[in-house]
């Protein structure tokens, strides 16, 4: 029996531990780990997965990209995929620093308590790769999306970019410059997701508490102080204390545990044809079905 291999391109100089571990437990029977790599240098690496294998046995040879670095990733994972002609390729994957299966995950927690389709959302630090992928997802399943950023330019530049790729998306870009505009872009959301730095306080407890139409607040923030205030990076589905419209919250971790299901079955659906390429919306799809 053709054993799978993964090759783990990592754009650091060091392969990140934290995907290896994933995709050993995901079942994969050999992994293959590089590192700083650049686009200009993948072609002999690609190649050599392509053409050792063929017919059935060339889907048991995929290739993960990853990283700290999401635009230095995300420019690997085009070199990559334009390296592949014809039949001639192998799956691919995109999860550099855990961008896609975090928001993947965030939006889908999100849907468990709000139709998107109708819902009104707020995505905190909105210009992020993280942000911007959650807004994305949000928006291509209808919600409205308030795209927030420090900078009302860099909020309208990544709407726009989104808005390129999904045609009639409901975005709205905000420049957030004090608590007076945080608060008041959270009067009538139903769904707030914070995806800002570590180490920023992006919305005050209070403020959630009182959000008047607010279901859920999901905080992507693990390292202290939280992103949003009073939700514990352990909380899944968790009361916020004094809300008015009893939201309940989720941090970090209370995320993980989809994010985690999400990140292995990604690996493994890889293996399923020679084909598959696996970036923000399919990894949503998967963590859809789990």
């Amino acid at each position: 029996m053709t054993k799978s291999i993964l090759i783990q391109l990592d754009c650091d100089e060091h392969p990140s531990s934290f995907d290896s571990v994933v995709a050993i437990d995901a079942g994969v029977d050999h992994l293959l780990r590089y590192s700083s790599v650049e686009p200009v240098s993948v072609t002999s690496t690609v190649h050599g997965a392509m053409f050792t294998r063929g017919g059935e046995d060339l889907r048991q040879t995929a290739i993960f990209i990853g990283g700290s670095d999401v635009a230095a990733a995300e420019a690997l994972f085009r070199a990559v995929r334009d390296t592949f002609f014809g039949p001639v390729r192998v799956s691919i994957m995109l999860d550099a620093n855990g961008c896609n299966t975090t928001a993947a995950a965030a939006v889908v927690c999100a849907a468990r308590h709000v139709d998107l389709s109708s819902a009104r959302a707020l995505v905190l630090g909105g210009t992020g790769p993280v942000g911007r992928r959650v807004a994305h997802l949000l928006a291509g399943d209808g919600a409205a999306v308030t795209l927030s950023s420090r900078s009302l330019e860099r909020a309208a530049k990544t709407c726009d970019e989104i808005a390129r790729t999904l045609g009639s998306a409901k975005l709205t870009p905000l420049g957030l410059a004090d608590d007076a505009a945080v608060t008041m872009a959270l009067e009538d959301v139903d769904v707030v997701i914070a995806c800002g730095a570590a180490g920023v306080e992006l919305a005050t407890q209070s403020q959630l508490a009182t959000a008047a139409a607010l279901r859920v607040a999901i905080d992507l923030n693990a390292v202290p102080p939280a992103g949003l205030g009073g939700i514990s990076v352990t909380d899944k589905a968790k009361p916020i204390v004094g809300s008015a419209s009893q939201a309940v919250g989720y941090g970090a971790i209370g995320v993980g545990g989809l994010k985690m299901k999400t990140h292995r079955a990604a690996i493994r659906s890889l293996f399923e044809s020679n084909d598959r390429v696996l970036d923000a919306d399919e990894i949503y799809a998967i963590a859809k079905s789990i």
